[in-house]
């Protein structure tokens, strides 16, 4: 009996899977495929590194409603419209994040771990691409 069959013969119901799980393995997905080390995305987000360990295996869920959740969705955000920016090539995102930006003047990298900074980062995007929004 395959997995499919396995999981088609249980009882408990159909699974259910919450928003803030989404939100949650988004988020540590995005993080890890702009080259973001947990440190970085803990500063993002707000929240401690063992908080970002234990969101890597869905034991801390981000509650709607709270600012780590609400910078979660913004760093989702900036992974989808660099995602665009850049054809979906995740090296050139990563690049584009991690290098100097001389029109920006800073590094996005180090800008969106600053209050405010994300949602800086953000606006250039959506002024430079708008229909990425």
């Amino acid at each position: 009996m395959d997995f499919a069959e396995r999981f088609a013969e249980r009882d408990d119901g159909p699974l259910v899977i919450s928003e803030a799980q989404v939100v949650t393995r988004a988020t540590v997905v995005a993080a890890y495929k702009l080259g973001l080390s947990p440190h970085a995305l803990a500063g993002i987000i707000g929240v401690s590194e063992d908080a970002v360990s234990r969101m890597e295996r869905l034991d801390h869920l981000l509650a709607k409603g709270t600012e780590p959740f609400r910078l979660a969705v913004q760093l989702i955000r900036l992974f989808r419209v660099l995602g665009g920016v850049t054809a979906g090539d995740e090296a050139e995102a990563r690049r584009w994040l991690h290098d100097p930006n001389c029109e920006l003047g800073f590094i996005p990298a180090e800008k969106i771990g600053t209050a405010g900074g994300l949602a800086d980062v953000l606006a250039h995007l959506d002024e430079r691409h708008p229909s990425l929004r």
